[in-house]
């Protein structure tokens, strides 16, 4: 179950970027709701799943679903450069995230 949480955890991560990228392209009180709504969801499901995952190996994913996810979306929703080294070094942050959870 915590590693369900932590996977919703960076979903919901993933979720209040975009939802921050859209409230600066259009400044409105549902676009801030949305974006708080996405951060909070986003730390409780963290926190959930920190009670039976290690730290380190919790927030490491976490961060690695929301880096690799924000970039990933701003290059499919929004245009930003599809470059071979910018998705070369999204598959590092993903490794590196597996990589740490197989020798914890």
């Amino acid at each position: 179950m915590a590693w369900i949480a932590l996977i919703l955890a960076g979903l919901c991560e993933m979720y209040g970027v975009m939802m921050m990228n859209k409230l600066n392209a259009k400044r409105s009180w549902q676009n801030l709701l949305q974006l708080i709504i996405g951060f909070t969801a986003s730390f409780l499901l963290l926190a959930f799943a920190m009670k039976t995952l290690p730290m380190g190996v919790a927030y490491a994913i976490w961060t690695g679903i929301g880096a690799s996810g924000g970039a990933i979306m701003g290059m499919l929703l929004y245009g930003e450069s599809k470059e071979w080294k910018r998705i070369l070094f999204i598959a590092i942050i993903l490794s590196s995230a597996i990589g740490l959870k197989l020798v914890a």
